[in-house]
């Protein structure tokens, strides 16, 4: 072929070498790149903590100018938050197996087929424990039999329910003095199940501190293989009660309310008469729910203080350094949001549950927006560790999206609660079908991030209504819906009541 003279005129020959050379040279560029990341985080420890029922919005670092986080703070500012994280079902229990074993509650066994995990699923703790890892737990759990049936190697600070009789615990109440209703009957247990009652029954004031220090007998070990070590509080759960030191750094006076506080919930979502949202009286009082914020607030702090206990101790022992720390929530919470308390809710503030990653090649200070599921939790420390992904597993792995080799996971991410509500979010777009209400919900999160408008009876928005509700039932019958048939019959937004 010939070609013409001039400022391209360079022999084929020649171009294609030059475009061969180059190629190899940006090819190798990327490996050292990607190779890069490998190595820095070639068998690293992992230290992943849980919280329970913790908004997204409750870390200083990350926007909230009233509650001190600070050792929160030190791992956003020396890692990567994922500031659109869901967990899809608001409930501890279910939310937890979902992360066990990467596959939802459609498939998994615990929250539409019956609460037992499935047992031919792959585990989390099982699959690194194959891998060579230590795999350690501590504090709540509440997936049946106990953490070491399910890939866990030891536990320490066990606390699950059972072992002490409920007449027993007559004068366990919160902090405002009400009865408390969560947690009755739970114990601290010993690694073979021997219930500690003498370490309290029900939560108390000081359980962060006992969990913090299980994880610190851990880490003290330094063990010569790495170690997978799951810390699960029980913070900020109800009822709640003022950690030691915080009684009073939260003044119920001075507390800002929700944005979206609302005094009812337009309709019952369902779960109007649930242990939750009758822990308040309704309507909200603004006071009533101010204590409670401050009390929310004390409980995520002195978590918090803890959290910097345990990540000292990984300094002191010289593996903070090979240590890949993983904080998250299993799911947020209402707390006069919308009018509600608890947490059987797919807006935002419960949808939505804080993501933090830091550690040994985790790029520092940084935000990502790629909206992703706690599922992914298990097949990103898969591909960090060098870890074959158990073919069951639905996540998928963030990696990429902390390389800034892609800004996205999933076109949509979705959220249910038993056969109530269902929700559908892409990108700044949101709708919530409710079948037992027959109600839909359609939020621009863009301009409206606390979803205060409803535009879902809005001619203009009737074609991206219809297309996020055929995504979502998509989605819903791909993943085994029971109940994808009377989420379909939800009437459309004209038919409101």
């Amino acid at each position: 072929m010939n070609f013409p003279t001039g400022l391209f005129s360079t022999p084929a020959r020649i171009r294609g070498r030059a475009a061969l050379f180059a190629a190899l040279v940006f090819g190798i560029w990327l490996g050292l790149i990607a190779g890069s990341f490998a190595a820095e985080v070639r068998h690293p420890n992992i230290l992943f903590i849980i919280s329970d029922d913790q908004r997204p919005d409750t870390i200083a670092a990350l926007g909230n100018p009233i509650i001190q986080t600070p050792n929160l703070d030190r791992l956003v500012h020396g890692g990567t938050a994922f500031t659109r994280a869901v967990a899809a079902y608001p409930i501890c229990y279910v939310s937890r197996a979902e992360i066990l074993t990467s596959v939802c509650a459609f498939r998994n066994g615990v929250g539409y087929t019956g609460n037992k995990l499935d047992p031919k699923l792959a585990t989390w703790s099982g699959t690194l424990r194959s891998a060579g890892y230590h795999t350690w737990f501590v504090g709540k759990w509440d997936n049946g039999a106990t953490p070491k049936a399910y890939g866990y190697e030891e536990t320490r600070g066990l606390y699950t329910g059972g072992g002490a009789p409920l007449q027993n615990t007559p004068s366990y109440v919160d902090h405002a003095g009400r009865p408390a209703t969560g947690y009755r009957g739970y114990t601290f247990k010993t690694d073979d199940g021997k219930p500690l009652p003498e370490l309290g029954v029900g939560l108390t004031p000081d359980i962060s501190r006992h969990f913090a220090d299980a994880a610190i007998d851990f880490i003290e070990r330094k063990p010569a293989e790495p170690f997978f070590l799951h810390v699960a509080f029980t913070a900020p759960h109800d009822p709640r009660l003022l950690p030691p030191g915080w009684e009073t750094k939260y003044d119920p006076k001075t507390m800002p309310l929700p944005k979206n506080f609302r005094s009812v919930h337009p309709f019952d979502h369902g779960n109007m008469g649930g242990r939750d949202e009758v822990l308040l009286a309704s309507p909200r009082r603004p006071d009533e729910v101010r204590a409670e914020l401050a009390a929310y607030y004390a409980a995520i702090s002195g978590m918090d203080e803890q959290i910097g206990r345990i990540v000292e101790a990984l300094k002191s022992t010289g593996q903070l350094d090979n240590t890949l720390i993983i904080f998250t929530s299993d799911q947020g919470l209402a707390v006069g949001s919308h009018g509600l308390i608890g947490k059987q809710n797919l807006y935002e503030h419960t949808l939505g549950v804080p993501l933090i990653m830091s550690g040994p090649g985790i790029p520092k200070g940084e935000t990502r927006e790629a909206q992703c599921d706690l599922r992914d939790l298990f097949p990103t420390t898969c591909e960090v560790t060098g870890i074959a992904t158990p073919p069951a597993v639905q996540g998928r792995s963030l990696v990429p999206v902390l390389r800034d080799a892609q800004k996205t996971v999933y076109p949509f991410v979705v959220g249910y609660y038993t056969d109530a509500q269902r929700a559908i979010r892409e990108g700044t777009w949101k709708l919530i079908l409710y079948p037992k209400a027959k109600r839909t919900q359609l939020f621009y999160l863009a301009s409206d991030p606390d979803e205060m408008h409803d535009l879902s009876a809005q001619p203009e928005q009737a074609r991206r209504l219809a297309d996020l509700r055929i995504k979502l039932l998509g989605w819903l019958k791909e993943n085994g819906d029971p109940d994808v048939e009377a989420v379909a019959a939800t009437p459309a937004p004209s038919s409101n009541p």
